[in-house]
C-alpha cells in the first residue's frame, strides 16, 4: 500500500503531517487507523458536533491518546484506496478547526491596554504620553494596544488628542514620518471620565476596554499617576470593576511611597488588600536612567573594576544631586516631603544600594533586588550629627533677585521644611565597613547634575609625593558616573606633561556619550514602562526593599520635626549650607563637584 506522508495544509504548527505506520495498517475489522500528529485537541473536541451530519468531515473522531482516527468500512483494495485518498484530503485545516469548533481568530492574540489614571495632571502630560508615543515610535509596544486617559475632568476624546499632541516630539534622530507616526499613535488615545472611588465609573471603562480589545487576549496596565492618598481607593475600583478576565493586571504606583514607616506600611498593606505583590510596580525613575543602568555593567562586566570595589581601595563614595531652580509653584506638595523624602530616601539611596551590593547569583530581577535589600539592611540608621540640612533664601545677583523658599504663596511662612541635605551614612559589612557614604541633595544651587564620586585612596609609598607637595587629594584617582546632564563616565588618572622636566598633570580617561554614540538617550519612562508592559520587575523597588529603606530615615525624620530643627539658610544660587563641607571634612573627604573642573 503506498502512503501519503503530507498533507497541503498552511504552514502552521496546528497542522503538520499524516504518518500511517506499519502497525496501523492491519487493525481489526480491516478499518485503517491514520495518525494526525498535532492537530490540537480543543479544535476536536467536539465530538458530536464533528461527526453531525452537517459536518463535512464526519469521519475525522477523536481517540483518547489524543490522536485524530479516520474511519472506513471495509472495502476492496481499488475502491479504498480512493475512499482513503478523499477522506485525508478532507481533513480540516487549522483555520477550518478553529471555525469548526466555534473558536474566534482573535482569541490566540494578546492586546494591552494601557490606563493613565490621572491624565490631565503635569506628570502624565510631560512624561508618560511622551514615553509612550517614543516607544511606539521605536515599535517597542505590542502589535494591538490601546492608550486610555482616566481623570475626574471632563474632556473627550478629541480634547484628550489635541492635549497630549502639543506635548509629543520626535526626538528619536529627528527621523521622517513623525507626524504619520503622530497622528497613528493619537487615534489609539482615548478618554474616560470618572472619579477615582467610583466602582461604577471603572465598570464603564471596563466596557470602552473590552470594546477595544475586540476578544482578545487582555493585558491590562495602570499607571497610578495621582496622589498618594488616591492609590487605594484607585487600586480598589480597578481591580473590582475593570482589571482583566484572561490576562495579566498591573499597577504601577509612582512615588512618594508614604512619608515614614508606618505610612509606608499602611500604603503597601492596602495595596496588597486587592493585588499581590508581582502585580504592583513601585516606580523610582532614577533607576530607568541609561548611566544607573550602566553602573552594574561598568562593575561586573569589566575586570578593571570589581577587585578595586571594596574598602581595601575605595577611600568614599559621594552621591550628588543639585538643581539650579527652586520649587517653582511645587511648594505645597514639597513643603509637606522635603528634600530627604523627595530625592534622598528614595532615588540616591536606590543609586547607594545599587553601588554596594554584592555580585548577584544572576540579572533575574529578584536576585538583583534580595542583593540590594541586603545592603540596605547592613545599614546603620542615620543619626542628626551625620546630617545638614539647609533652605535657600533669597539671593540678588545682578539686577536680577532670586525669591527664598518661603516667598512661595503655597508654602507657610515660618516653614523649616529642608531644600538642602548632605548626610554621611555607613554600611555595615565586610566589603565596606568605614568607608563613608556621602549623600548630598539640594534645590537652588549654583549648578544642575547628578553623579556618583568614586574617591580612591592615596597611592601607599607614592614615589611622586614631592610633585604633588601637600595636596595628596589632587593626586587622588577619581571614578566620577554623570548620571545627568550630558552624560558620562571618566576616571582621573595622573600622567607626566611631555617635555624634559618632570612635570604631572591630572587627566581623564572620559567617555562622553554624546561623542560615543549618536543615537540619542531615552527617557528613563521609556524604559521603565517597557519593562512594566513586559514584566520585568529588576528597575521596581519591591516592598521589603521600601521597608529596609524606611527603617534608615524614619527615626532621623521624626527627630528633625519634634526637635524643629532649624535649617541652615544658604543664599539662592550658592554651593549651599557651609555646614556641609564640615560634614565632609570630619571624615577627611572634600566634595567632588566643587573642583576646577566645574
Amino acid at each position: 500500500m503506498s502512503t501519503f506522508s503530507s498533507l497541503n495544509c498552511p504552514s502552521s504548527s496546528s497542522c503538520s503531517r499524516i504518518v500511517p505506520s506499519s502497525a496501523s495498517s492491519s487493525l481489526p475489522g480491516n478499518h485503517q487507523r491514520i495518525i494526525v500528529s498535532s492537530i490540537p485537541l480543543q479544535f476536536l473536541s467536539k465530538k458530536a458536533s464533528l461527526q453531525s451530519p452537517r459536518n463535512p468531515y464526519r469521519n475525522v473522531v477523536c481517540m483518547q491518546d489524543g490522536v485524530v482516527a479516520a474511519t472506513a468500512p471495509p472495502l476492496s483494495n481499488q475502491t479504498y484506496m480512493k475512499k482513503l485518498k478523499d477522506e485525508l484530503l478532507s481533513i480540516p485545516t487549522s483555520d477550518e478547526c478553529k471555525d469548526a469548533a466555534g473558536f474566534d481568530n482573535n482569541e490566540k492574540e494578546s492586546t494591552v491596554s494601557i490606563t493613565v489614571v490621572g491624565a490631565s495632571g503635569d506628570l502624565a502630560k510631560k512624561k508618560i504620553f511622551p514615553a509612550l508615543f517614543a516607544l511606539y515610535y521605536e515599535d517597542c509596544l505590542p502589535k494591538h494596544f490601546t492608550v486610555f486617559g482616566y481623570a475626574r475632568s471632563k474632556m473627550s476624546d478629541g480634547e484628550l488628542r489635541n492635549m497630549v499632541s502639543k506635548t509629543l516630539t520626535c526626538r528619536i534622530d529627528k527621523r521622517e514620518n513623525c507626524s504619520e507616526k503622530m497622528e497613528q499613535f493619537l487615534k489609539r488615545c482615548f478618554f474616560h471620565s470618572g472619579q477615582y472611588d467610583s466602582l461604577d465609573n471603572f465598570a464603564e471603562l471596563d466596557k470602552k476596554l473590552k470594546e477595544h480589545e475586540g476578544g482578545r487576549i487582555s493585558n491590562r496596565l495602570f499607571y497610578l499617576s495621582v496622589p498618594p492618598n488616591i492609590f487605594i481607593d484607585a487600586v480598589r475600583c480597578a481591580s473590582s470593576s475593570a482589571s482583566s478576565a484572561n490576562g495579566w493586571t498591573r499597577v504601577i504606583v509612582e512615588k512618594p511611597f508614604g512619608r515614614d514607616s508606618e505610612s509606608s506600611t499602611a500604603l503597601t498593606r492596602g495595596l496588597k488588600q486587592y493585588l499581590v505583590e508581582d502585580q504592583i510596580f513601585r516606580i523610582d525613575h532614577y533607576l530607568g536612567k541609561e548611566l544607573v543602568e550602566n553602573l552594574s555593567v561598568l562593575r561586573f562586566s569589566n575586570l578593571i573594576f570589581e577587585p578595586l570595589w571594596s574598602r581595601q581601595y575605595i577611600r568614599n563614595v559621594q552621591l550628588i544631586f543639585s538643581e539650579d531652580f527652586g520649587t517653582e509653584g511645587r511648594g505645597g506638595y514639597f513643603n509637606n516631603y522635603g528634600i530627604i523624602r523627595d530625592i534622598m530616601q528614595n532615588h540616591l539611596l536606590q543609586i547607594l544600594a545599587l553601588f554596594a551590593m554584592e555580585t548577584p547569583v544572576s540579572l533575574d530581577a529578584e536576585d538583583i533586588r534580595n542583593e540590594k535589600v541586603k545592603v540596605l539592611r547592613s545599614m546603620k540608621p542615620l543619626q542628626l550629627g551625620n546630617v545638614v540640612i539647609g533652605q535657600y533664601k533669597s539671593h540678588t545677583k545682578g539686577e536680577i533677585t532670586y525669591p527664598a523658599y518661603t516667598d512661595d504663596k503655597t508654602v507657610p511662612k515660618d516653614s523649616l521644611t529642608p531644600t538642602f541635605a548632605a548626610a554621611a551614612l555607613f554600611i555595615d559589612n565586610a566589603r565596606w565597613d568605614g568607608v563613608p557614604f556621602l549623600m548630598k541633595a539640594g534645590k537652588a544651587l549654583h549648578n544642575k547634575r547628578a553623579e556618583i564620586r568614586v574617591q580612591f585612596r592615596h597611592v601607599p609609598g607614592n614615589l611622586y609625593k614631592r610633585n604633588f607637595g601637600t595636596d595628596l587629594d589632587g593626586a587622588t584617582n577619581e571614578l566620577v558616573i554623570r548620571v545627568q546632564p550630558d552624560e558620562a563616565i571618566y576616571l582621573k588618572i595622573n600622567n607626566k606633561v611631555p617635555g624634559l622636566g618632570m612635570r604631572l598633570d591630572r587627566s581623564n580617561l572620559n567617555l562622553h556619550y554624546a561623542a560615543r554614540y549618536a543615537k540619542e538617550i531615552p527617557d528613563a519612562y521609556e524604559r521603565l514602562l517597557l519593562d512594566a508592559i513586559e514584566g520585568e520587575r529588576r528597575l521596581f523597588i519591591r516592598s521589603d526593599e521600601l521597608d529596609a529603606a524606611w527603617e534608615l530615615f524614619t527615626p532621623l525624620l521624626k527627630e528633625l520635626e519634634e526637635k524643629k530643627i532649624i535649617p541652615e539658610y544658604y543664599p539662592y544660587g550658592s554651593r549651599g549650607p557651609v555646614g556641609a563641607h564640615y560634614l565632609a571634612a570630619r571624615y577627611n573627604v572634600r566634595w567632588g563637584d566643587l573642583g576646577a573642573e566645574h
